[in-house]
């Protein structure tokens, strides 16, 4: 899988959580997940969950605590898979 594919299905795992009017289309790599899209810090757990089931993976505490933008997201799934 790509990283442009892993970005995708990133960005439509966020975009259920997400109460920002931010259009998906707009969503990149800088993009923080609490700040831009207003996602609550307790939603991060269904999306480490989300991201786990999605890919197959499986994300420790410490990893999921490092993802602050939907970049770092991207990249521990890449390293990952």
């Amino acid at each position: 899988m790509t990283q442009d594919e892993v970005f995708g299905k990133v960005v439509e795992i966020l975009s259920k959580y997400s109460k920002s009017d931010l259009p998906a289309d707009k969503i990149n790599m800088e993009t923080s997940i609490l700040d831009d899209l207003k996602i609550n810090s307790a939603r991060l757990v269904d999306i480490v969950l989300d991201f786990e089931d999605v890919f197959d993976i499986e994300v420790d505490d410490d990893d999921a605590d490092s993802v602050i933008t939907v970049g770092d997201g991207v990249k521990l799934i890449v390293s990952k898979l």
